[in-house]
C-alpha cells in the first residue's frame, strides 16, 4: 500500500506522491526550511487520490505568494515560461538574452543562406572566436516532449548554414555550433542523438547545469510573466512591447506608468523586480 496518495500528472500518468519533489522545488523558490515543512504538512493533509499536479502546484503557489510574492514567482517559473507564447516569438527574444547574459552578441529571427536553400534562424549568438545557431522549439505544455526528428531535422539545417559561411571570408576562423533549445523536454533518442551528432541539446532541466532553469537562475533571468502582481493582459502587453525579462521592466518602469496602474500597486511590483533581478539589469532592449 502507498504511503501516499497518488497523483495524476499532466502525462496522464500516475505516481505517489514525493514530498521530497515538492520541498525541492520550494527550496529552489527561495523558501526556508520552516516554511517549506509548513507548506509540505500543510499539501499532504490535503491531498487524496487522483489530485492533479498542477492542483497541488496552485496551492503551494497560493501559499507562498502570502508569505513572500518574490517566491511565489520564482517557484512559478515553469509555467511562467509556458506563458510567453502563444506565437513562441517571445520565447526566441527570451533565449537571446540567455545567450547575451553569457557573453555574446546576438540576432533574433534572421533569414540566412544555405548552401542549399535559405533558412530562418531564431537566434545567432556570437563572439570573436565562435558562432552558435540556435533553434527555438516552444510549448505552451508541459506534456510535450521534443522527439529525435526535431535534432535530426536541425543538423541538416545547421550543417547547410555552415557548409556556405565557412567559405566566407567574413566568417573566417568562427568554429559554428547548432543548438536546439526547449522549454519542455527531449526524448531519450534525441539526446542520444544530440550528443552523437555534436548538436547542443538543452531542455528546461538538461543539461544538468546548464540547463534552462539552471541558467535562468544563475542569471537571475525572469520573465516578466512571473509577476504575481500582474493581470495576464498586462504581461501580453509588455511581451508585445518587446520587454520579455523582469530586468528589463526594472529598466524601463515607465512602463508601467502605461499599463495605468496606481502609484501603490507600482510600489510593490518595483520590490518584487527588486528582488527578481538582484541588481541584474538590461539597458539595451534590442
Amino acid at each position: 500500500m502507498n504511503q501516499y496518495p497518488l497523483i495524476q500528472k499532466e502525462s496522464g500518468e500516475s505516481q505517489p506522491f514525493l514530498p521530497s519533489k515538492l520541498k525541492a522545488s520550494l527550496y529552489r523558490a527561495g523558501a526556508e526550511s520552516i516554511l517549506i515543512d509548513e507548506i509540505t504538512r500543510e499539501i499532504e493533509s490535503w491531498l487524496t487520490d487522483g489530485t492533479t499536479t498542477k492542483q497541488i502546484y496552485r496551492r503551494a503557489f497560493n501559499l507562498l505568494r502570502k508569505k513572500r510574492r518574490s517566491m511565489a514567482a520564482r517557484y512559478s517559473l515553469k509555467k511562467a515560461i509556458m506563458d510567453l507564447g502563444p506565437s513562441g516569438y517571445p520565447f526566441e527574444h527570451f533565449i537571446g538574452h540567455i545567450f547575451r547574459f553569457k557573453g555574446f552578441d546576438v540576432e533574433v529571427g534572421q533569414t540566412v543562406n544555405g548552401k542549399c536553400v535559405t533558412h530562418e534562424v531564431d537566434v545567432i549568438a556570437s563572439d570573436n572566436e565562435n558562432q552558435h545557431l540556435v533553434e527555438c522549439k516552444y510549448h505552451n505544455s508541459q506534456g510535450k516532449f521534443s522527439s529525435v526528428q526535431v535534432p535530426l531535422y536541425i543538423r541538416s539545417r545547421v550543417n547547410d548554414i555552415i557548409e556556405t559561411r565557412q567559405a566566407l571570408p567574413e566568417y573566417k576562423g568562427l568554429r559554428f555550433h547548432g543548438w536546439v533549445v526547449t522549454n519542455t523536454r527531449f526524448t531519450s533518442d534525441a539526446m542520444d542523438y544530440g550528443r552523437c551528432s555534436g548538436l547542443n541539446l538543452m531542455s528546461w532541466d538538461y543539461p544538468e547545469k546548464d540547463s534552462l532553469k539552471a541558467l535562468i537562475e544563475k542569471y537571475h533571468a525572469f520573465p516578466v510573466t512571473t509577476l504575481t502582481q500582474l493581470t495576464k493582459a498586462h504581461k501580453q502587453h509588455l511581451l508585445n512591447k518587446g520587454i520579455v525579462l523582469c530586468s528589463e521592466l526594472y529598466s524601463h518602469r515607465e512602463e508601467l506608468d502605461a499599463l495605468q496602474i496606481p502609484s501603490a500597486k507600482q510600489r510593490k511590483i518595483m520590490m518584487e523586480l527588486e528582488e527578481l533581478c538582484d541588481g541584474q539589469t538590461i539597458i539595451n532592449m534590442t
